[in-house]
């Protein structure tokens, strides 16, 4: 009787440990230029970890760039209703909150955002059935320039969709490399200043560029049912292989451009056209790069000349944060007490 005391007396103790600990779970906000700067914020019960096994579970979020400091549970997937996601056949959500369509053109590459220190393109994949004024696309790859460094991920063709194979092909400065296929498996640049965390064994993935930007990453198909309803008439040897993609930005300066960054800007007026079901933006020839990881468009601004970074970077510390817009956010430690 004593020895069963003892073990239920153990067991409640260890549970009510793992329960503190797990209370006590929360992010620490370092990022200078956000609200909450220097703040620990506690995560919810609910979802008391950063990170989750199952890449169903919700986790621990906190937004460091919001008055309020607080944490909420979310999916480590991207939302293609969010701002800063890029989704579909390109639909765009702005750091404004404004839904725009960017087709441009199949097999080209085009400037997403381009800041002083900071240049991410996208690829276009896709084709043009017989009959159709333009091209169907979806985003295939994307390309980063940081840091002297050129990074890049992307969706591999392929005829049919398989679950159980990853699609997903990483390099970094010409060189392919490689990340096991086993959630929350990590790799790390030399620097320590680009990460990629598998969300799931395959097929997810979240980047992060230190104190630049958060991008979760989804590879998915055109299915048999976005064919039907939407007329792509997708060939049997290609089923679009794509990515949906969902960004967080930080301290992104005044001046950032490029189709998706420039809605980040304090005074962009979006040219999309309120009110209409698909609300197209043109400007293919001023994104236009020559290839994923150049950095010619005519809107690009990024520089590798640190003087030039300098120069945009003292524009930010005396920008106002605008902290109602939907996608801005701060970066965060993840730590425990």
């Amino acid at each position: 009787m004593e020895i069963s005391k003892t073990l239920l007396l153990v067991t409640a103790l260890v549970a009510a440990t793992c329960f503190l600990q797990a209370k006590a779970a929360g992010v620490y906000c370092s990022n200078p230029y956000t609200r909450c700067y220097r703040k620990y914020i506690n995560c919810p019960e609910e979802c008391p970890s950063t990170t989750a096994m199952n890449s169903k579970n919700k986790v621990c979020y906190a937004d460091c760039d919001r008055p309020t400091c607080k944490s909420q549970c979310r999916m480590r997937k991207p939302n293609c209703n969010r701002p800063g996601s890029a989704c579909y056949d390109p639909r765009f959500i702005g750091g404004d909150g404004i839904v725009f369509y960017f087709h441009g053109k199949s097999n080209e590459e085009f400037s997403l955002v381009s800041d002083s220190d900071l240049q991410i393109n996208g690829r276009f994949i896709g084709h043009r059935p017989a009959g159709r004024a333009r091209d169907f696309t979806w985003i295939q790859a994307l390309g980063f320039l940081f840091n002297s460094q050129k990074f890049s991920l992307e969706a591999a063709k392929t005829a049919s969709w398989d679950n159980e194979v990853d699609h997903l092909k990483f390099s970094f400065d010409g060189q392919d490399l490689s990340v096991p296929e086993e959630t929350l498996s990590t790799w790390y640049s030399p620097n320590k200043d680009i990460k990629i965390e598998r969300v799931s064994m395959r097929n997810s993935v979240i980047v992060t560029i230190k104190d630049k930007a958060e991008i979760m990453i989804n590879v998915v198909p055109v299915t048999k049912e976005d064919d039907r309803i939407h007329s792509y008439k997708v060939p049997s040897d290609d089923c679009f292989a794509h990515l949906e993609v969902q960004f967080r930005f930080f301290n992104l300066s005044p001046k950032v451009d490029g189709i998706l960054g420039r809605t980040y800007k304090p005074d962009f007026q979006n040219p999309a056209k309120a009110g209409v079901a698909m609300p197209v933006v043109g400007g293919e020839d001023s994104f236009k790069t020559s290839s994923l990881l150049s950095n010619d468009c005519k809107t690009c601004i990024f520089s590798d000349t640190q003087a030039e970074i300098d120069s945009v970077k003292s524009e930010i510390e005396y920008a106002t944060l605008d902290c109602t817009r939907g996608a801005s956010s701060g970066y965060g430690i993840v730590c425990r007490k």
